[in-house]
């Protein structure tokens, strides 16, 4: 750590398989995929299943991005300390500042999933109403999100140990079921794969025909494969980080491409009917298709290896977004920075930072408690803000590529990854697609942000005016208040300077950077 200016303050007990758990629980493909298929089905029928590699090339352009990264800063709040190094202190804090707002939202979307599965597996999780009410369903996931986000906070304020522990567990249960499940509904096929080149009417109506459906659907992809970079921010807690968590970040990425890709593949061909509306609702969607196929004991198996996966991928996303804040805070890059930066001396973990993260994650449930579109609302807008910051990393890297200072010149350390020559078109195709699928996210679509009563202007465009509010209100936080702050706190510094000086023509910082072994004795 005292390369990057840190001193070594959290645990460093991760192994290679907790590594590659963080980012495969992270992406959570049972979770993800269950959660959000009913909406890509039901925008683009079974042809919406083309989105999953399209999305998969595009997301590996960019993990193959941060590998390298990864492979020179294998720090906590990855995608922040590596747009530090690239770019400006604007844009490398707004990097940070959009995907620790992303991560708590996505904690409670993720955590809004156990309302899909938990009430089809045992209809006693219906706490609220019966399922039939307009609310029923969204203030019933809000109270499932919320019990799950408590218990998260409790297991991540623990111990990276222990989180790491119910991680791993929990993923190779996943593999494992995904495995079997993929296996299962391959068994039961009953049509051919000429479905998937089938419009079967979806798009009429649309200025775009199928294409115009095509793009919404992809949500639902878009939104499984994302947060791989889970791996490289507990760079800092995982033994010989440089090497692992390159390696992470990839196999994660691919494993859940391949076995997501084979559950959609094969849960659309055995599906009874696909013309059952209970295959796009909320309320059924994969799980319906599951608990048809497999039947009683052995659906519900399943079903119940879904909330496994549920459980797994809200403690990754909350322990991301520890690392984030605490990677920010120790820089006194947020206000009440050495409250938020300190780690247990026992437990060596950001213990009040899991706190914070898991009461914030709370609070948009409540606001949008009686939405019934919570899910998709929620989704989209954490997903938009995602693409953005892996944009202000991918972006910067691309001009030091043009500028020919990327791969840094020999510094006497060792890149745990590198793509050579294919570093340029890679890094290029990892810009397009971020920007592509920016745009296609934040398109006030009223399919996404105004599906059901009340249809309001304000409600179409409020992704567009929230995304636009964060990153301007961020930009002014950091001109007007956090940049005149910022320097790793003294209790986090590194006792000896080991950065190469500004005058070294390796160290090509920009003038806006901050110098990782800046100092601060006290707050302010």
């Amino acid at each position: 750590m005292d390369e990057f200016g840190y001193t070594q303050t959290l645990d460093r007990s991760i192994g290679k398989f907790a590594s590659f758990a963080a980012g495969v629980s992270y992406i959570s493909i049972l979770t993800g995929v269950f959660q959000l298929f009913y909406f890509g089905f039901s925008m683009a029928g079974p042809a919406y299943a083309w989105s999953w590699p399209i999305v998969f090339v595009g997301q590996l352009m960019v993990a193959l991005c941060f590998a390298e990264l990864a492979g020179r800063y294998p720090v906590a709040g990855s995608v922040y300390n590596w747009a530090k190094r690239l770019a400006s202190g604007t844009s490398s804090w707004l990097a940070g500042w959009l995907l620790l707002l992303s991560s708590i939202m996505a904690l409670g979307s993720v955590a809004l999933a156990l309302q899909i599965t938990l009430p089809q597996l045992w209809e006693g999780f219906q706490f609220v109403g019966d399922g039939t009410g307009p609310y029923d369903f969204a203030m019933n996931g809000v109270v499932l999100a919320t019990i799950m986000i408590t218990i998260s906070t409790l297991i991540n304020a623990f111990g990276v140990k222990l989180m790491t522990r119910i991680n791993s567990i929990g993923v190779f249960v996943e593999l494992i079921a995904a495995v079997l499940l993929v296996l299962a509904l391959g068994w039961h096929v009953v049509r051919g794969p000429e479905v998937f080149f089938q419009t079967n009417g979806f798009g009429e109506g649309n200025d775009l025909g199928f294409f115009g459906v095509f793009l919404i659907g992809a949500m639902a992809s878009g939104y499984v494969m994302y947060g791989f970079d889970t791996a490289s921010s507990l760079g800092e807690e995982t033994k010989d980080p440089k090497k692992t968590a390159p390696k992470a970040i990839l196999r994660a990425v691919t494993a859940s491409f391949v076995l997501g890709g084979l559950i959609l593949l094969f849960g659309i061909l055995a599906a009874p009917d696909l013309t059952d509306p209970q295959v796009g609702s909320p309320d059924g969607g994969l799980q319906h298709i599951v608990l048809s196929v497999l039947g009683g004991p052995f659906g519900k198996a399943f079903l119940a290896c879904i909330v496994v996966a549920v459980v797994v991928c809200t403690l990754a996303v909350h322990a991301a977004a520890i690392r984030m804040m605490f990677a920010m805070a120790r820089d006194n890059n947020l206000p009440f920075s050495r409250q938020l930066s300190k780690v247990d001396p026992v437990r060596r973990t950001p213990t009040v930072a899991a706190i914070v993260i898991g009461i914030m994650a709370v609070i948009p449930l409540l606001v949008n408690v009686m939405q019934p579109a919570i899910f998709t609302i929620l989704s989209s807008i954490s997903i938009v803000l995602i693409y953005l910051s892996y944009l202000l990393v991918t972006v910067p890297l691309l001009r030091k590529r043009f500028a020919r200072k990327w791969p840094i010149l020999d510094d006497g350390s060792e890149p745990g990854f590198c793509m050579g020559k294919w570093g340029l078109p890679v890094n290029i195709l990892a810009v397009l697609w971020g920007a592509a699928m920016t745009i296609n996210l934040v398109w006030p679509r009223p399919e996404i942000y105004n599906s059901v009563p009340p249809f309001e202007w304000y409600l179409q465009w409020g992704g567009v005016m929230f995304v636009a509010a964060v990153v301007v209100g961020g930009a002014l936080l950091y001109r007007l208040k956090i940049r005149h702050q910022t320097g790793v706190l003294a209790e986090h510094a590194a006792a000896v300077a080991a950065h190469p000086s500004s005058n070294d023509p390796r160290y090509d910082a920009p003038e806006e950077a901050m110098p990782a072994n800046a100092v601060l004795a006290t707050e302010g």
